[in-house]
């Protein structure tokens, strides 16, 4: 297999929105999980997401990972690759999206690298540096709350510069608006400076378009979907496509079986999505604190859920609102707290499989990727979008048989998503 552009996605809801957005640009695209086994034979595709689950790691780990992921798309031929973070930049002060853009930029030996997570479809914007969450500041959106990596600075500069070893450098709407041009007259001349990463903003469609056009030309771009959108449609420019992608509803098929829904997000968008699926489904909502204090809960969850499935969908929640989540942090701990719930709910859905679903909706990104791990799915082919930046994934290689997902982040999807999730799954 060759393939011209790799990404490296930071967790798996994420991979899945990015090579929804390269399918929908024309790529024939296939997401991995992880790097592929050598004996998983991969279709002949324009475009590879490798998904790893390094967003919150410790960034040694996120670093070796990545590296390792670089090294494997280089050596299948892609001409470009792309980190692909969070389109609210998640993070720490201590990573993990500069100390990984910081490696893979010395691997490639070029720079500066375009950071960007702007992704206007999904109401994401970025404006003198600063990132707005549909038109409000990232310091007053919800992601202020965000149980694992609360975000309190919406200028991006300032929080790219805290994780970085270099300067952290800006590309203005202005420079973007004067397209590829100067944009690279502006990159040329932070490099001067000692610039390694530079903030683009982004507030339109068109100027993702002209920075994919300038990252395309060089070895390494660091950004959400919408910098994806622009490497895409570059690509497809450039001629180095020889045919456009299959229509994303023909490359997958019926699976049949019992359908669920696994929830772990505590995203507002999640919570009121859940609130949705009860007017139509049986919606069991966990205990978190009972879920660490011992395996009752996690018992009859799969118990309810095996005398209601073959009825019709159910949905299992261990979301909460942020009150709840903030109680049960400050007795057990953050990191002890998240661990439980990614491993009750992948026990879970792995439980619910092993009864017969086949069509699994997973809300979460760290709830995602504990499920999908604890499947063993190793790849995913793309199929049609169910909302921006949420596609319906048929699984490649696993031992279970074909089954079909949605793999959601939290805050994606409008309250109607669940119902519309299960109507494309069938």
């Amino acid at each position: 297999m060759t393939l011209l552009l790799g990404a490296i996605a930071d967790d798996y809801t994420g991979a899945s929105d990015l090579a929804n957005t390269f399918t929908k640009n024309g790529l024939r695209t296939v997401q991995t999980i992880g790097i592929p086994d050598p004996y998983l034979m991969l279709p002949d595709v324009d475009a590879v997401v490798v998904s790893l689950k390094i967003r919150s790691v410790a960034a040694q780990d996120a670093v070796s990972a990545a590296s390792k992921a670089e090294a494997w798309l280089r050596a299948r031929g892609a001409i470009h690759v792309l980190y692909k973070i969070c389109s609210t930049f998640d993070s720490t002060d201590a990573g993990n999206i500069g100390p990984v853009t910081d490696a893979l930029r010395k691997e490639a030996g070029d720079g500066p690298v375009i950071v960007t997570p702007a992704f206007p479809e999904t109401g994401r914007t970025v404006y003198a540096g600063h990132l707005f969450v549909n038109g409000v500041p990232l310091n007053e959106s919800p992601l202020k709350d965000h149980p694992l990596n609360p975000m309190h600075d919406a200028n991006l500069v300032r929080v790219l510069a805290r994780q970085s070893t270099n300067p952290v450098g800006l590309v203005d709407l202005t420079t973007v608006a004067g397209g590829p041009d100067a944009v690279s007259a502006r990159l040329t001349a932070l490099r001067k400076t000692g610039v390694t990463a530079a903030i683009a903003d982004a507030v339109f469609e068109s100027d993702l378009e002209t920075l994919g056009a300038i990252a395309l030309e060089t070895p390494l771009s660091t950004g959400a979907s919408g910098l994806g959108l622009g490497l895409a449609r570059a690509l497809v420019r450039s001629g180095r496509i020889a045919q456009p992608a299959q229509a994303a509803q023909d490359t997958i098929g019926p699976v049949g079986g019992f359908a669920a829904i696994v929830a772990g997000s505590c995203s507002t968008a999640t919570l009121r999505q859940l609130a949705e699926a009860e007017r139509s489904m049986p919606v069991l909502r966990l205990d978190p604190e009972k879920l660490l204090s011992g395996p009752d809960e996690l018992s009859a969850a799969i118990s309810w859920a095996g005398d209601r499935i073959s009825a019709g969908p159910v949905a299992i929640a261990a979301s909460a609102d942020p009150q709840a989540v903030g109680r049960v942090q400050a007795r057990y701990g953050r990191e002890a707290s998240g661990h439980a719930i990614e491993h009750a709910t992948s026990a879970i859905a792995a439980e619910l499989v092993s009864r017969g679903v086949r069509r699994l909706v997973v809300a979460g990104g760290e709830t995602s990727g504990a499920a999908v791990d604890r499947l063993g799915i190793p790849a995913f082919l793309i199929g049609p979008e169910i909302a921006a930046g949420v596609p319906v994934l048929q699984t490649v290689g696993n031992t279970q048989g074909s089954m079909l997902l949605a793999l959601k982040s939290g805050n994606f999807g409008g309250d109607d998503f669940f119902a519309a999730a299960l109507s494309m799954m069938r």
